[in-house]
């Protein structure tokens, strides 16, 4: 029985993943052709309002979720589905994902390929996932566990320092705006009428944000994906898929009308209301510039110049059981020396790594059928440096030594969603 088991699994896994894989392999063709000739915001991107306008009247007209729609920790996500460009229900496709943020913010085909991928890897069934809790549209088979969407998708797709959800430890549950937590973003502009959530402004609040989470959340954790990847670019993604483009500011202005409504909050400064699922797009609302997408090499630049602001954005680690107690991690140690933290930064190595880093925690039985995904992946980055990226030229990184998170209770003690006992959720 448990041979028979064992055998269905492998085959709904491979047909899982050569059904994706044909799907991804016509993406990358189409991200092939899309790659823009200019990779650096050298010159301020154009303008054209009758291209970049995002239509939210008749079928992409707002409308509120309903009961069984999913709705979860990501604001861009939950106002797609409320447009109708993703299915309303809030369960979609590698490809839907890929093209509606594509589409409506200006994502990078390789940044929103990359992201779905990894959903559909970790939070879905290698083809579709949900964008808030479980769904009967996401199942993998009857003897394996249901899919949790990534609302429930800590040290994943989610993690600690979030810009306005709370830390899972402190709040029990992580896909809800704090309403405090947006507040400390928003009034960081007091001018109604000159408002702009600038990178500057958003790199102080992150700043602000791992502050509170490591001085208040014992087990506060910031791992290489959850923090590293997720957090800094949740955070660097409110200015630069939310800002509103125009011809005077073809790089967006991000104020304080477009961010309530990304955010569903509503009110004036002195009751300001958050009505959970309610996230939209502005009525007059600009996408970038398609000559100027936020890609991968975009991302890491980002990443690059708010590191050399603020380094602790790049440390990995997290608290020790309790407050203030960060302590980085050793990433020779991790890694059995085929890094370090100089190596890591060169070359290809940062890319090499990520990619390496998902494949080692993938289950064991995913891991075959996955090394076709993993190596579409590791092509992604490819527009980084301009060289072709293989799994032949990266370091061989051959196991991670995950003792070297024994110390985190974040990590070690987060099981089934959850963990044991929950601290005060506040800011």
């Amino acid at each position: 029985m448990v041979a028979f088991i064992a055998l269905a699994m492998l085959f709904l896994i491979n047909d899982r993943v050569a059904a994706s894989m044909d799907i991804i392999q016509e993406l990358k063709a189409k991200l092939e052709s899309s790659r823009r000739k200019r990779q650096l915001p050298i010159i301020a991107p154009g303008f054209d309002p009758a291209l970049q306008r995002i239509d939210v009247s008749g079928r992409h007209e707002f409308v509120p979720p309903a009961q069984g729609d999913q709705r979860g920790p990501c604001p861009g996500l939950n106002a797609l589905a409320n447009h109708n460009y993703l299915p309303h229900n809030g369960v979609a496709t590698i490809r839907q994902f890929t093209e509606a943020t594509n589409k409506v913010f200006g994502m990078g085909l390789d940044i929103s390929l990359f992201l779905s991928v990894y959903g559909a890897i970790f939070d879905g069934n290698l083809e579709k996932w949900s964008i808030g809790g479980p769904s009967d549209g996401v199942k993998l088979a009857a003897f394996l566990s249901q899919p949790q969407g990534i609302s429930y998708s800590h040290n994943h797709y989610e993690g600690d320092g979030s810009p306005t959800r709370g830390d899972l430890y402190l709040c029990g549950e992580a896909y809800s705006l704090q309403l405090c937590q947006f507040k400390q973003l928003y009034f960081m502009q007091n001018d109604t009428k000159e408002a702009n959530y600038t990178i500057p402004i958003i790199r102080l609040f992150e700043e602000i944000r791992l502050n509170h989470s490591i001085s208040t959340n014992p087990f506060f954790f910031y791992g290489f994906i959850s923090g590293f990847g997720v957090a800094n670019g949740a955070h660097h993604f409110i200015y630069r898929f939310f800002a509103n483009k125009s011809a005077e500011f073809p790089e967006g202005k991000l104020d304080r009308y477009v961010l309530k409504t990304f955010y569903a909050i509503s009110g004036d400064d002195n009751n300001l209301i958050y009505t959970p699922g309610h996230e939209r797009i502005p009525e007059n609302w600009y996408r970038r510039a398609f000559d100027d997408e936020y890609t991968l090499l975009l991302f890491f630049g980002d990443l690059i110049a708010t590191g050399l602001v603020n380094p602790q954005t790049l440390a990995l680690g997290g608290n020790t059981g309790t407050v203030n107690s960060f302590t980085g991690v050793n990433v020779a140690d991790l890694t059995g020396g085929v890094y370090n933290a100089k190596t890591l930064f060169e070359g290809n190595n940062l890319a090499c790594f990520l990619v390496q880093s998902i494949q080692m925690v993938v289950p064991s039985f995913f891991k075959g059928p996955l090394i076709a995904l993993s190596s579409v992946l590791l092509h992604l980055f490819k527009g980084i440096n301009g060289s072709g990226l293989t799994l032949d030229n990266c370091p061989q990184l051959t196991r991670l030594n995950e003792s070297v998170y024994s110390i985190y209770p974040g990590y070690t003690k987060y099981a089934n969603g959850t963990y044991p006992t929950f601290g005060n959720c506040t800011c």
